[in-house]
């Protein structure tokens, strides 16, 4: 018979962690694989704090091997897990869950995502991507799915980008909020190239450049500022660069060095063209301008509690709850707030009630916006393809005081035979706004019409 030392056997305690709800947030929760490490999502980025930490103790054998003195140094005990608390709001999370799956019904995409933030805080509300997983079973999972389309894809902006470059001409003085430019009655040769509007435009005031998205209008614009102005507005509100969001997998987008610029970048750069951007980079960006021109540090993480949470990062005391210790902000200053008000309140807010953006009308609110429609590389012969499009949309009310900023990119959508943004996209994007403007109790501020019996 064997005699087996009583260390050799026995029964201990291990976490097994469970995701009850499915393919909701799976991009960004990550998920833990069977050797227990994070992989994907704030289960890999936040594995510092949620993994805690083994404790050391030190064994005594007699000469046959037999454990005869256990002592532990409370030095290096066992620390457990901190508690992690994300900015992401369940029912909002649903919201935008449920708008891309329609999306991805409707228009067949190769890809979709949708963002929802708080643009005073910069906390991230939602944030979902097609095609997704479910994180309760793991054994049948596209090779597509796994990219988190909000913060892993790049993409021309197009149209979307064009509110920045208005705002920063404004804020060097280049232009005046009431000026006309002649948009040529739809074509206009800059340099050795000829540029074209969708409809032929001939003056145009600044709002209605970006009401109708004149890209002539754009380019005038571009020619003011001059490729150095174009540059620095660029980087001003963070394209180019990861924005520092708690993720893994963060991409920086496309923006080349300013000496590779030419002529043509003069005018391609204002309508949104030359440059990737991640879908997180724009949302983050718009919300510089929805709060009066801070560019703040999209959070996914609101606060952590436990035993290492003062020491693992630089924290500031959460005020809300004195257990809780919240990730420190950082801010940067785009334009002023009189210039970003403008932008959102006149033009962008314009978009929605008469432009391009029309199908994104909550009735009570006043939503602002802009559509954007790019067309990508063709895979083929190199140039821009015909029939690949991203479609894209971004708004946000109420346009006086924003407080819910919605965006929703759809890659390569290939049913129907129309692909723009504001016909796509901005449906989904009103209804996930309109449904969030509710839920947090955002009050309307505008009266609502009612037809005469």
């Amino acid at each position: 018979m064997l005699d087996w030392p009583d260390s050799a056997y026995g029964f201990r305690d291990e976490f097994l962690r469970k995701y009850p709800q499915g393919h909701v947030a799976s991009h960004v929760l990550g998920y833990r694989d069977i050797d227990g490490a994070g992989r994907g999502g704030v289960e890999q980025s936040l594995n510092y704090l949620i993994e805690g930490v083994p404790g050391k103790r030190k064994l005594v054998r007699d000469a046959v091997g037999r454990i005869v003195e256990v002592s532990f140094d409370p030095d290096s005990e066992p620390k457990r897990f901190d508690a992690v608390q994300l900015t992401l709001d369940l029912t909002i999370q649903m919201f935008a869950e449920k708008a891309l799956d329609e999306i991805v019904d409707e228009w067949k995409p190769a890809g979709a995502c949708a963002i929802v933030m708080e643009p005073n805080s910069g906390d991230v509300l939602a944030m979902a991507s097609r095609p997704t997983y479910s994180l309760s079973d793991m054994s049948h999972v596209a090779d597509n799915a796994w990219k988190n389309q909000a913060i892993s894809i790049i993409y021309e902006p197009g149209s979307t980008f064009k509110p920045f470059i208005v705002a920063e001409a404004l804020q060097a003085g280049l232009i005046r909020q009431d000026e006309m430019f002649d948009c040529e009655n739809g074509e206009y040769r800059m340099g050795p190239r000829i540029l074209h509007d969708h409809h032929a435009y001939a003056n145009l005031s600044v709002t209605d450049i970006l009401v109708k998205s004149s890209n002539i209008g754009m380019a005038k614009i571009g020619e003011r500022l001059t490729n150095r102005g174009l540059f620095n507005a660029t980087v001003k509100f963070g394209f180019g660069r990861p924005t520092g969001i708690d993720l893994p997998g963060e991409l920086s987008g496309i923006l080349r060095p300013l000496k590779k610029w030419n002529g043509y970048s003069t005018g391609s750069i204002p309508m949104g063209h030359e440059l990737a951007v991640t879908p997180l980079q724009l949302v983050t960006a718009q919300s510089a301008l929805s709060n009066g021109g801070r560019l703040i540090t999209p959070r996914i993480l609101k606060g952590v509690q436990g035993q290492r949470s003062d020491s693992a990062r630089s924290f500031q005391a959460s005020l809300e709850d004195p257990g809780l210790a919240e990730p420190a902000t950082i801010v940067r200053p785009t334009v002023s707030s009189d210039v970003a008000r403008w932008v959102i309140e006149k033009p962008m807010t314009d978009v929605v009630s008469r432009g391009t953006g029309r199908r994104a009308q909550i009735p009570g609110y006043s939503v602002f916006g802009k559509t954007g429609t790019a067309q990508k590389m063709d895979p083929v012969n190199g140039g821009y393809s015909k029939t690949l499009h991203s479609s894209s949309f971004i708004c946000g009310a109420p346009a006086h005081n924003p407080k819910v900023l919605v965006l929703i990119v759809v890659d390569e959508p290939q049913s129907g035979s129309t692909h723009y943004g504001g016909t796509i996209a901005a449906p989904a994007a009103a209804k996930i706004l309109s449904r969030s403007l509710m839920y947090l109790r955002i009050p309307p501020d505008r009266e609502t019409r009612t037809a005469a019996r």
